[in-house]
């Protein structure tokens, strides 16, 4: 049949119609497509692509918090994400209790802030163990002191200088930590509407497990949304690392001092002579004149050498390489 029906084949398919001989419906065979509903609401902004490179992110910073913070809890602290998802702020906002732990951190030169949610229990028990006592959150919740705040202060700025490096491939921050809220009902940051990525980490503190949340609002990466993504932090380590860290070790291997000690020989003799020792007496060595000595850097041996001198100074000269320790 050609794309233009002719008078006789209207005809006959009308016919075919009225008589039944065929349906409307068979002569749809274009299958029925799959339609994904989209919520006006609540866009993707987030991928999960982006998702997963904050992932990657916040590991780096869970390991620099295992590292560092027990300096100053004088415990051993472990630091695992959890997972990453993307929601909006409102339900962020809703699913926060009373009294709650939050650190307003300014993510310069990026506009706006970031959030650190940090559990109740992790935060008394950063108190007690700052104050000298084991580590033992409050049996019952309370709303925080301003002396605990004021300790608690101080461990959240650390955590927020830890950011830098872990940002770096993506963005040079400088994050600054503006403030503490422990009521929820001020916790209107940005637009409830607003898109936000929360990544959560979970932190134990000896005995002690909580959640850290960090709560990213879209707005505030926009900037930078297209280098969020594996395949760009990747390259952009392997970049950094190529020849910046090895270039750095070696240099600083180049300046390192190392022992180097020559044996002129060994000796044994009787505690009553040792004990009867004169200026002027001679202690018989188990080598000759002409032997060679015995080069040690550090306790290894790696040289042998003749002994001489240069200038006004006793010194060795190489003769040969040891290549394997012996």
């Amino acid at each position: 049949m050609g794309d233009t029906l002719s008078q006789e084949e209207i005809d006959n398919l009308l016919n075919a119609f009225n008589n039944g001989e065929l349906d409307a419906d068979t002569l749809n065979d274009t299958p029925e497509k799959v339609v994904k509903n989209y919520d006006f609401a609540r866009p993707s902004k987030f991928s999960k692509d982006h998702l997963r490179t904050l992932e990657i992110i916040f590991e780096n910073y869970g390991r620099l918090l295992s590292t560092n913070l027990p300096a100053y809890l004088r415990k051993n602290i472990q630091v695992e994400v959890m997972n990453a998802e993307a929601n909006t702020y409102s339900e962020f906002a809703n699913a926060l209790s009373n009294p709650v732990l939050l650190g307003v951190v300014n993510f310069a030169p990026l506009d706006g802030n970031i959030i650190i949610e940090l559990a109740t229990n992790i935060g008394f028990a950063i108190v007690d163990r700052m104050l000298g006592g084991g580590g033992n959150p409050l049996a019952k919740s309370r709303d925080f002191t301003e002396i605990e705040l004021i300790i608690l202060e101080k461990i959240l700025e650390i955590c927020t200088n830890l950011m830098v490096d872990p940002w770096e491939s993506v963005v040079a921050i400088e994050p600054r930590l503006e403030r503490i809220e422990t009521n929820s009902q001020f916790a209107q940051f940005i637009s409830p509407s607003e898109m936000t990525a929360i990544v959560t980490l979970s932190i134990k503190i000896g005995s002690v497990e909580g959640l850290m949340n960090m709560c990213i609002p879209f707005s505030c990466v926009e900037p930078v949304i297209d280098k969020l993504n594996t395949k760009y932090w990747y390259s952009s380590m392997k970049q950094h690392e190529s020849g910046a860290y090895s270039d750095d070790i070696e240099a600083i291997i180049d300046r390192a001092q190392i022992p180097v000690r020559a044996m002129l020989g060994r000796s044994s003799i009787s505690v009553n002579d040792f004990m009867n020792i004169q200026i002027g007496d001679i202690i018989k060595l188990n080598t000759k004149v002409e032997d060679e000595l015995d080069v040690y850097v550090g306790n290894i041996r790696k040289f042998t050498a003749l002994p001489g001198a240069t200038s006004d100074s006793y010194a060795v000269r190489v003769t040969s390489i040891i290549r394997e320790e012996q």
